[in-house]
């Protein structure tokens, strides 16, 4: 999966928290100064191009939908941060997150408890 710029990212957003938009649409949810309806064309079309929306025809309008979830993004992207910046192991990020204290003892216990009972379920 391809990456997104903070820009489309913001894009995706609009798409992921409230469906299918016009650019019209889009452009009228930002606060002033508003982005130029060409610019938020343009991310559409990068986005559409990277396989995140489509569109359907509307006569000389287009109506774009994402075709990638939010959550599938946010799975791509740990999946590719864990492979860039831990070697692929989920236990160094894990490690990592302790050694830092970002997670807590409690916390991780609350983890091993989820992933037993997902066990226990297949």
């Amino acid at each position: 999966m391809k990456e997104l710029t903070a820009k489309e990212e913001e894009v995706m957003r609009f798409f992921w928290d409230e469906g299918p938009q016009f650019v019209k649409q889009l452009v009228e949810k930002y606060p002033d100064p508003k982005p130029h309806f060409n610019t938020i064309s343009t991310y559409a079309r990068m986005l559409e191009e990277k396989g995140f929306l489509s569109h359907e025809a509307f006569g000389s309008t287009y109506r774009y939908f994402a075709i990638i979830s939010e959550e599938e993004y946010r799975n791509g992207t740990l999946r590719s941060v864990v492979k860039k910046y831990f070697d692929n192991s989920y236990l160094s990020v894990v490690s990592s997150l302790i050694k830092e204290q970002d997670i807590s003892v409690e916390e991780i216990r609350k983890l091993l408890d989820e992933v037993e009972q997902s066990d226990s379920k297949k």
